[in-house]
């Protein structure tokens, strides 16, 4: 394994913001986990991207990995991960694995001297995210991470609609999320699990880690910081005997309240177990209303005033999705790599959103700064709910 600063190519390189970057190259991606995540949204994009390219990918199957590899015509894949990170053909490394294993995964590629571009959430809580964090900087190397909406460019155009004044002075934000509850299967339990997204083990907590990390680091790129984040989390959706006879089940409802940088205040509510279906973002300010959906891709609706007293305005917005969600942001990374631009989601970034998900959640958990998955037994918003 290649040690702290070592580098595996000798290459020309310029400085960026005080660290050493190959100049004008094709950068040439490892692959860690090459599952769905990867099918359309990232994996294609990595390779799309003029100046990038995947050299390998990785997936514990084997002949999975092979699989995924030859539909995307990519030369190489293992069932190593070490495989991939030491790989002298890589330069940088993308882990797409569930946030359990992403702490491990960025120590390895920072060890390497390499940089890494992590999957979202970045990992279960902020302690996890401090650790990423100081471990590339020692290295010497970026960290980015996968909040790709701050590239695409349906929340550009919020932004620039923002910064127009359009909304005038911009007073308040909201965002209402509910629904996305898998659905019941004959015999089975009335709310079954998502996934591995509600296995604390291996995401962090519920759903809200996952989907409502999104948002909070969509609104942190777009209004600044997000302070004097609280709010409450509990297990609504499970009978208080399932409760008690299930012990590790996550927060599926969380409601909470912030202020930002900016001044702008703010809430969000999150029902993740429920039959309808709501995704509302709402920017508020003194001469109109911006909204749409953050996980959909219909027209955003401009509510707006030229002047007090003036007749009010509607329009319909459209923006163009992407074929691959990943791409813009990816390009931003490549840019950057080849010292010719910034990413704006870095682990920096990811870590204050990190950090907002744990002082919402913390009471639910009891703490987060501990390995909390291993104690579930202890959680006081789960055992409050069973003792209903």
């Amino acid at each position: 394994m290649l040690g702290i600063g070592d580098s595996p190519r000798k290459l020309q390189t310029i400085s960026v913001t005080g660290l050493s970057y190959p100049a004008a190259m094709t950068i040439r991606w490892g692959i860690i986990g090459c599952g769905d995540v990867c099918e359309v949204k990232s994996a294609p994009a990595l390779y799309k991207v003029p100046g990038s390219t995947v050299s390998i990918v990785m997936r514990r199957s084997a002949d999975k990995a092979a699989d995924f590899a030859r539909r995307h015509g990519i030369a190489r894949s293992t069932a190593d991960a070490q495989a991939v990170i030491d790989d002298p053909e890589v330069d940088a490394v993308y882990v797409a694995t569930p946030p359990g294993s992403h702490l491990e995964y960025a120590l390895r590629v920072a060890a390497a001297g390499k940089p890494c571009y992590m999957e979202k959430p970045m990992a279960r809580s902020a302690a996890e995210c401090q650790l990423m964090v100081d471990a590339f900087v020692r290295a010497g190397q970026p960290l980015f991470v996968a909040y790709y909406r701050r590239g695409l460019p349906r929340f550009r155009k919020v932004q620039e609609l923002i910064e127009s004044g359009r909304l005038g002075r911009l007073l308040a934000v909201s965002h209402v999320y509910q629904g996305r509850a898998p659905a019941p299967q004959p015999g089975g339990p009335l709310v079954p699990r998502a996934g591995w997204r509600e296995d604390v083990e291996q995401s962090g907590g519920g759903l809200f880690l996952d989907l409502g990390s999104h948002v909070l680091d969509l609104l942190d790129f777009l209004l600044g910081k997000l302070t004097r984040a609280a709010g409450f989390a509990a297990r609504r959706s499970t009978e208080p005997a399932a409760l008690a006879a299930e012990v590790g089940l996550p927060e599926d409802t969380v409601v909470l309240s912030f202020s930002t940088e900016s001044g702008v205040l703010g809430t969000a509510r999150y029902q993740f177990h429920s039959a309808a279906g709501c995704d509302r973002l709402e920017f508020v300010g003194t001469l109109g209303t911006l909204s749409g959906s953050v996980f959909g891709s219909e027209p955003l609706e401009l509510r707006s005033i030229e002047r007090p007293g003036a007749p009010e305005r509607v329009e319909s917005i459209a923006v163009e999705q992407p074929a691959h969600v990943h791409q813009p942001l990816v390009e931003s990374i490549v840019q950057q790599l080849r010292g010719q631009g910034a990413c704006p989601s870095t682990g920096a970034t990811a870590l204050r959103t990190s950090a907002v998900m744990d002082a919402v959640l913390d009471d639910y958990y009891g703490g987060r700064q501990d390995a909390f998955w291993l104690r579930p037994e202890t959680w006081p918003g789960l055992t409050a709910a069973s003792a209903r």
